[in-house]
């Protein structure tokens, strides 16, 4: 019985080898699912076009047919020639999903259907999405449906054998998908599946699957979660390339144009200006109004300047830190201890005397 045991185990080990090998590899992290060990196979990265279902649909497309966004930027070089890097960037950045005006990417209802009418593909569902099953319908209402403007790399998982199956993939920029009020890809709509942070490996990545078009390994990107959550996202309309505000869990029915517009133009290529600069969307609309803090027009003025920079964040505020410190709390003070000094009782020949200390400490003010 025992060596019975020990060849049934030896037979599904190698079995969940081979699926490992067909989904291009599994990571592991807090869900689990069957066959997913350590982050060793993270290394492995699946390439899955626009339309490609990829391993282990979980159900049919339910994606709308739309033009594809133009990708922020990506080159036409060759595939291979730059070196592997995925950038981190905010799931709340301006522009990093678009869409068509009042127009869905996917359709929720549908996809809501074919999900629960399967109880099986319904409960590993929910499982890797850390809902239960009876969840489904309000928290697939709750996303928004939009499209990548970015190749991004994912945690995908596939249907098999009742259970999901994690996998590391990198979705071309234009495929849709439904994000969180954080900004996260949550279902890919070209199979159903659900989505989670990806999994980073270090070293050498082996990248599998049919390479599109303008693919470069050095700009892909890992949507991580906005510092809160949002009421709607500021997307770019594919059709005329202009700005447009997608209330959160709505199919575009609400959308409009926003009232207070990013400074930079939707074709802004901002996701890779230079390492890190992306992740914090907030700075450039505090930026402006904290560069020149006693002009009220100066806003206007550095708001350009710094979208050709790269929307970042960490430049602009070291030095406005360091400039609002020093004149509001330094400059202050001769005002204050001077006028007091000549109240003294040293009589009336002390108003010469001020005037030299009050010289020496100016310069000293100034001069540091």
């Amino acid at each position: 019985m025992r060596s019975q045991g020990r060849f049934r185990r030896t037979a599904l080990a190698a079995l969940s080898a081979g699926v490992l090998l067909a989904v291009a590899g599994c990571e592991g992290g807090d869900r689990t699912a069957k066959g997913t060990t350590g982050t060793a196979e993270a290394k492995d990265v699946l390439l899955q076009p626009i339309a490609s279902p990829g391993p282990g649909p979980f159900t049919a497309s339910t994606a709308r047919a739309a033009d594809s966004p133009s990708p922020t930027g990506a080159p036409d070089g060759e595939p291979d020639s730059g070196t592997r890097t995925v950038h981190p960037v905010s799931g709340a950045v301006p522009g990093l999903y678009g869409g068509t005006r009042s127009v869905a990417a996917c359709d929720v209802e549908k996809q809501t259907t074919l999900l629960t009418d399967d109880e099986d593909k319904a409960g590993a569902f929910a499982e890797a999405a850390g809902i239960e099953a009876v969840q489904i319908p309000g928290y697939l209402k709750s996303l928004t449906p939009v499209v990548l403007r970015a190749d991004a790399q994912v945690t995908n998982h596939g249907y098999s054998a009742g259970s999901a199956t994690a996998f590391q993939a990198v979705l071309q920029a234009g495929t849709a998908v439904l994000v969180d009020s954080r900004g996260m890809p949550r279902v890919r709509c070209a199979c159903g599946n659900p989505l989670g942070p990806p999994v980073v490996a270090d070293g050498k990545v082996a990248h599998r699957g049919e390479r599109w078009p303008g693919y470069d390994p050095a700009r892909i990107v890992a949507v991580e979660p906005g510092v809160k959550a949002a009421t709607s996202l500021i997307i770019v309309n594919t059709d005329d390339n202009s700005w447009i505000e997608r209330a959160m869990g709505d199919s575009g029915g609400r959308d409009r144009v926003p009232d207070d517009p990013p400074p930079f133009e939707p074709d802004a290529d901002l996701l890779f200006p230079s390492p890190g600069r992306p992740s914090e969307p907030p700075s450039p609309d505090s930026t402006p109004s904290d560069s020149a803090p006693s002009e009220p027009e100066a806003p206007t003025d550095p708001g350009p300047d710094e979208s050709s920079d790269g929307f970042g964040d960490t430049p602009p505020e070291e030095p406005w830190e360091y400039e609002e410190g020093v004149p509001e709390e330094v400059a202050p003070e001769p005002t204050q201890v001077f006028p007091a000094e000549p109240e003294e009782p040293d009589g009336p020949d002390v108003p010469a005397e001020p005037d030299a200390p009050m010289e020496a400490d100016l310069g000293d003010v100034f001069a540091g």
